[in-house]
């Protein structure tokens, strides 16, 4: 096929899954790609709650693009994750926290306001009931024929892979955390 049969999409749904590192951050990448081609985009964080360096940076570069980046911190923690899990959260409140963020997400991505709506975490918070299945499909359908979408998270529900456009799975080959190595502030968090 030639180059010139190829044709563009007005948006598209793109997913960054898998055990490996590396899909917040490819989210981040995208959200400048976004904001440098001049596009619209809210960043609404389903699971961490703590201070990580990718939110200090969206804080730091917010006042650039003023109403062109909306973010929003709507997690509560990490959701039975034995050790790392929030434990001073109730399942109810992480539960009510994430319908809380799906919420935002749904009216960000329905508004026509933004090109791009990066909802970070969202797999995790599928994966652990905290959001149903069935509002990621509503939220994936639901979006303006011009919002595109970007999914992370671990476990991306494999019956849903025919929704999205670009789909990667980050394989982990190796980390230190498995050898109880904390996570290292500018490369982990």
């Amino acid at each position: 096929m030639a180059f010139e049969d190829y044709k563009t999409k007005d948006s598209v749904v793109v997913v960054y899954t898998g055990e490996g590192k590396g899909k917040t951050s490819a989210s981040v990448g995208l959200m400048a790609r976004a904001l440098g081609s001049g596009w619209r985009v809210a960043f609404i964080q389903f699971i961490k709650h703590w201070n990580v360096g990718e939110h200090d940076f969206i804080h730091q570069i917010q006042p650039l693009y003023k109403r062109k980046l909306l973010f929003y911190k709507g997690g509560k923690g990490f959701y039975d994750a034995g050790d790392l899990s929030a434990k001073d959260v109730t399942p109810a409140q992480h539960k009510q926290a994430a319908q809380d963020t799906y919420k935002k997400a749904l009216a960000a991505a329905t508004s026509g306001k933004f090109d791009l709506v990066i909802c970070d975490e969202i797999n995790n918070a599928v994966n652990h009931k905290l959001v149903s299945k069935k509002q990621l499909v509503n939220l994936i359908s639901k979006r303006t024929p011009k919002t595109s979408l970007c999914l992370t998270g671990r476990d991306f529900p494999k019956d849903l892979l025919p929704k999205a456009d670009i789909a990667t799975n980050m394989t982990k080959l190796r980390h230190h955390f498995d050898k109880k190595y904390l996570a290292n502030k500018g490369i982990d968090f």
